[in-house]
């Protein structure tokens, strides 16, 4: 079931670009696969019109938030599984696999059942009025049919790229997708046997293609892995605990974003279309930066579970520098893509607001590539902690600013609402960089840490 015999060395440590990179290009088209359903809704919701559009921007938007706000299932299973692996402890990262589905079943039916009364609400709290708050309560409707399928997938990933199997999440989600580009040409504009559902017809595509995507990872983790449910409490209770620490975190990144979008809404339907086609097109390019970060967490993780901290320090050193130039990669591309982005996801009527606020976006990618790289590094250490602490000053500082940037209401309000998310993310950069160099506090991956052995050096950081 293991990626790597017990008496082999690492393909890291003899080729440790060519390694990086064979875990990086599959997860990155895994990870561009999953925001192009988000592309493609925008695409075909943007012919609706502008209300339509701003309230499938509420809509994913808080699916986005409550699904990121569960991601400890993938991300806590997949260090806990390269830690495993790094230990040679090929049962448990079985059976680590199987508690982490099991987990997310369990919190999936909960969050549908308590989550569908609530939806009229959330959509109103998000400046929904109106049209809008109708069309975005359909979208919610629909979109939490799928809540615990993406769940599951999460955990399922979560375990393969533990086991550095990058490639099989890459064909699930290349399959769900084309699955949903035709679920959503039949659905939205009523093509075929189907009505025309209009922004509903994009939620229960991408719900309907979530259970397909859901089915098919459990069927491949049971072939590849195998089957072990002698899991036992104490996996549970590390995954929670890590859980809570991520909650924290992700809930923190959510806030930030969700009162980004609160502005943008109520500043107007068309500043509201153009944050909405900005951050898709945000969070599709920091998924570039995301499939170095993902590929250096299993990388690290495995070190750290070997007891290898020397490697591991060299795998951060090499995931920074890959990112850093990814990210100046993707500012040239941004800089000369703006036109043809904004004729494919922005109504006319919202083109003179989101011209400025796109260059902002396009000038922060080099630093935006930090952030993602860094804490990719310290999830592979398992510093969960550090991570939300960093993240709640940084939520802190970039929430007070935007209030004050509402206060004053400038005249390019969706401009300074992005330059806010600036502050944030070269925030979240410098505290990721100061951990690793020069590693303040008790950094796992400092210079002044002794060698100890893996049962030590990963208890020690989950004390912290």
């Amino acid at each position: 079931m293991a990626t790597y015999s017990t008496d082999k060395k690492h393909p890291f440590e003899d080729k440790p670009n060519k390694t990086l990179f064979a875990l990086a290009i599959p997860v990155l088209f895994s990870l561009v696969a999953e925001p192009v359903t988000g592309l493609v809704d925008t695409a075909f919701v943007a012919r609706l019109g502008s209300e339509e559009l701003s309230a499938l921007g509420i809509g994913t938007m808080v699916f986005s938030s409550v699904f990121w706000v569960f991601g400890f299932l993938g991300v806590g299973t997949q260090t806990e599984v390269s830690h495993a692996i790094g230990k040679k402890d090929f049962k448990r990262s079985s059976s680590l696999c199987w508690l982490a589905v099991f987990i997310s079943i369990g919190l999936g039916l909960t969050l549908s059942i308590c989550a569908y009364p609530l939806l009229p609400s959330i959509a109103r709290l998000m400046g929904g009025s109106a049209e809008v708050l109708g069309y975005a309560t359909d979208y919610m409707d629909y979109r939490l049919l799928g809540a615990p399928a993406v769940l599951v997938m999460l955990s399922c990933f979560g375990a393969l790229r533990g086991y550095q199997d990058m490639r099989s999440p890459l064909w699930i989600a290349v399959g769900i997708n084309l699955f949903n580009v035709a679920l959503d040409w039949s659905l939205v504009f009523g093509h075929g046997p189907f009505t025309k559902m209009g922004v509903g017809g994009a939620a229960l595509a991408s719900s309907i293609s979530q259970w397909i995507g859901a089915v098919w990872a459990v069927l491949v983790v049971k072939r590849h892995y195998g089957v072990n449910l002698g899991f036992n409490l104490a996996d549970a209770r590390r995954l929670f605990v890590i859980g809570g620490d991520m909650f924290v975190r992700t809930g923190g990144v959510c806030f930030f974003l969700l009162l980004c979008t609160r502005f943008a809404t109520k500043a107007g339907a068309e500043a509201g279309a153009a944050h909405q086609a900005i951050r898709q097109f945000f969070v599709f390019l920091a998924l570039f930066l995301d499939s170095f970060a993902i590929s250096g967490q299993s990388l690290v993780g495995y070190f750290i579970g070997s007891a290898d901290r020397h490697t591991a320090r060299k795998v951060a050193s090499l995931v920074c520098k890959w990112s850093f130039v990814t990210g100046i990669l993707l500012t040239v591309v941004m800089y000369f893509g703006q036109q043809p982005v904004a004729w494919v996801l922005v109504p006319q009527e919202s083109a003179m607001v989101f011209a400025p606020a796109w260059l902002a976006v396009t000038f922060l990618q080099p630093v935006n590539s930090l952030s993602f790289a860094t804490d990719g590094i310290h999830l592979g250490t398992g510093d969960f902690r550090y991570l939300r602490n960093a993240m709640l000053i940084a939520v802190l500082v970039s929430s007070c600013a935007l209030f004050v940037v509402n206060y004053y209401k400038p005249e390019r309000m969706l401009l300074w609402i992005w330059l806010v998310a600036g502050l944030w993310t070269f925030l979240r950069a410098f505290f990721g960089m100061i951990r690793i160099w020069p590693g303040i506090g008790n950094s796992p991956l400092a210079v002044k840490t002794a060698r100890r052995s893996p049962n030590q050096l990963i208890d020690r950081v989950s004390e912290e």
